[in-house]
């Protein structure tokens, strides 16, 4: 349990980020719980797991990638303990290597895309989104990058190593700059922390701005997303959360200290309606939005009652 409790609090401190590297962190702490889970029943183990995955899942209530890691990554069909722990290990596993082939399609696929010459502008720092780009310049495209700061978090000085490493010329402008710089960019591909069944974007605060700009400025507005980040819950009505995290992102409680008339309001996402959104990269293609049920359904396998 100790190191359960060591993954969920680096997911929860934002030691470890991004939808997808939460997803795999929670699918290895599944398997390495199960490993070593020494129980006297069938009944002892199952409540053991689904305490582990309930802790697991409440530690950051937007990222969807969570959830779905923990019950893809959890499940079993067997009476039996050694043969359920048999069963969690392998589906861990799977998803585990899964996630890793996701990235590598997302780039394939999404490279396409991706003309020579192009001006590409990002938002946070999505692994997914990345893939796209630095595969299409390893594909010998001559491509530049405009990369926001990503404000509370400053996530975009991540996004500018990265690329800084793989040789992509790159801009790093304020948030408050995007619109301004719009009218330069040939596409806009961002990450996902979560897609609804309507196709709707969960992600990093600012999105929705970057993608009302690009729908102004008629650019297209990518999303790289891997099948894991879409949500079964949606389907049934249930909403996604929105995570607001502590004041102090924002600004040193010192300063708060003398202002007692003040609050601070840090909202970590916001939602970006599908109609603003041209096409979502996934590990099985390029889909419209509209398609995002479909996901959910043949990808996901929820059923209903499970939701």
């Amino acid at each position: 349990m100790e190191k359960v409790q060591e993954t969920a609090e680096k997911i929860r401190t934002m030691e470890v980020r991004g939808a997808g590297r939460i997803a795999k962190a929670a699918a290895e702490a599944i398997r390495d719980y199960a490993a070593g889970l020494e129980v006297a029943s069938m009944e002892e183990f199952a409540t053991s797991i689904q305490e582990v995955s309930s802790f697991l899942i409440s530690t950051r209530p937007t990222a969807v990638s969570l959830p779905n890691a923990v019950k893809l990554a959890s499940r079993y069909s067997s009476g039996n303990v050694e043969e359920a722990r048999q069963e969690i290990i392998t589906n861990a596993n799977l998803f585990i290597k899964r996630a890793d082939r996701a990235l590598e399609k997302i780039g394939k696929i999404g490279s396409r895309r991706i003309q020579d010459g192009d001006v590409i502008m990002t938002h946070c720092n999505s692994h997914a989104a990345l893939s796209i780009i630095t595969t299409a310049f390893d594909t010998g495209k001559d491509i530049s990058v405009i990369a926001t700061e990503s404000r509370p978090r400053r996530q975009g000085l991540l996004t500018i190593r990265h690329l800084n490493d793989f040789s992509i010329p790159t801009t790093l402008i304020v948030d408050s700059a995007v619109r301004y710089y719009m009218k330069g960019v040939d596409k806009v591909i961002v990450g996902a922390d979560a897609i609804a069944a309507n196709g709707a974007l969960v992600n990093k605060i600012g999105t929705s701005q970057l993608a009302l700009a690009a729908h102004e400025a008629r650019k297209s507005f990518m999303v790289a997303a891997e099948t894991f980040k879409f949500s079964p819950s949606t389907i049934v009505g249930n909403p996604i959360e929105i995570e607001e995290r502590a004041a102090d992102e924002v600004v040193a409680p010192s300063v708060l200290a003398d202002l007692p008339h003040v609050q601070v309001r840090n909202p970590a996402f916001d939602f970006t309606p599908a109609e603003y959104i041209d096409m979502i990269v996934t590990d099985i293609g390029i889909i419209p939005p509209a398609m995002a049920y479909t996901v959910i359904k043949e990808h996901l396998g929820w059923e209903f009652e499970e939701i």
